[in-house]
């Protein structure tokens, strides 16, 4: 489990092949983009909610200010990319 602030969108991808993500927002709003069977899927979700990242599916997320996210991860093998 960890807390982190974003200013800026992400750099990388990432991917957890070990098990699910969940992420909340806690202030702002964060854009995630999840990359299943090569289409890249938008979820944007807002202060107070939440959406899971599936074991295995590559994603990043954008903010358009200051943003804060509570993610909860099965951490074990996880992989990033350049954006």
């Amino acid at each position: 489990m960890t807390l982190h602030p974003f200013t800026d969108p992400w750099d990388t991808w990432e991917v957890h092949p070990c098990g699910e993500e969940l992420v909340l927002c806690l202030e702002w709003s964060i854009t995630l983009h999840q990359e299943m069977d090569g289409r890249v899927r938008k979820v944007a979700i807002e202060k107070g909610e939440g959406v899971v990242n599936s074991a295995g599916v590559w994603h990043t997320a954008d903010v358009a200010g200051p943003a804060t996210a509570l993610f909860i991860t099965a951490g074990l093998g996880t992989e990033l990319r350049p954006r």
